[in-house]
């Protein structure tokens, strides 16, 4: 990753950090409103996430203009626990502040193959049907595989070159999923990476202090071409962040 073109922000715990995502993607929102008449954002699934969305939806924020999509999704119905649409649903989206025909989810419902294919032609028309289609923010998580979305070490997804969307099968869960690909990530104008908990401690130090004797992880390969990436880091994660 390019220095000039990665910032790190540490803050103290996962309240703190919803709060600080919070006001960014809010900014993200101001700027892209003013430039082009729309925001585009992308939801990641996970527990520091769903601080942010709840953040939000206390914000009183205007989202008449946006268009939420997600970065991944579970191949399960969209009332089941482990739903990422239905954890965003609960803590922010379901409360109608973006309306309901500019949410976008995955259909984990559906044939993983099937799902992918729908929500990128989903994605597509969301921009009106023009070829570009580049969301204004991403929001991402890491794992402490360093996993990032559903893109994990050594899937398939990782080599997509072309498609927005891909399904994946992850062996060491047994599950489906269907991702947002690498192509699609790094046409984003920003993203945001949320990382809370000393789990992500080792994943963040291979990140950025690892030797490069091992490939690079999925979200090292998170690189926007013209966007910028701020990782939002909280103090138990930080210590990845340490040269030892």
């Amino acid at each position: 990753m390019s220095p000039h073109r990665t910032r790190i922000v540490q803050l103290v715990d996962p309240a703190a950090l919803a709060a600080r995502a919070c006001e960014e993607v809010l900014r993200a929102a101001r700027e892209a409103l003013e430039a082009r008449g729309v925001f585009h954002l992308a939801l990641s699934g996970g527990s520091t996430p769903k601080l942010l969305y709840r953040a939000l939806a206390e914000s009183g924020m205007d989202g008449s203009r946006w268009h939420v999509h997600f970065g991944d999704e579970r191949c399960v119905p969209p009332d089941h626990a482990d739903s990422n649409f239905r954890m965003a649903s609960e803590a922010w989206l379901g409360r109608g502040q973006v309306p309901a025909a500019q949410v976008h989810r995955i259909r984990g419902e559906l044939e993983p193959a099937q799902a992918a294919r729908e929500y990128e032609r989903e994605i597509v028309a969301s921009f009106g049907g023009a070829e570009a289609t580049q969301l204004d923010l991403a929001l991402l998580g890491l794992g402490s595989d360093g996993h990032t979305a559903s893109l994990f070490p050594g899937s398939s997804a990782l080599a997509e070159t072309t498609a927005r969307v891909a399904a994946t099968y992850v062996e060491k869960l047994g599950v489906h999923r269907v991702t947002l690909t690498l192509p699609m990530l790094n046409e984003s104008r920003a993203v945001l990476f949320l990382v809370a908990g000393t789990d992500k401690v080792n994943a963040l130090r291979e990140l950025f202090h690892g030797d490069g004797s091992a490939p690079p992880s999925p979200a090292a390969l998170v690189r926007p071409r013209e966007g910028n990436v701020t990782w939002m880091v909280d103090g138990a994660a930080a210590a990845g962040l340490q040269d030892e």
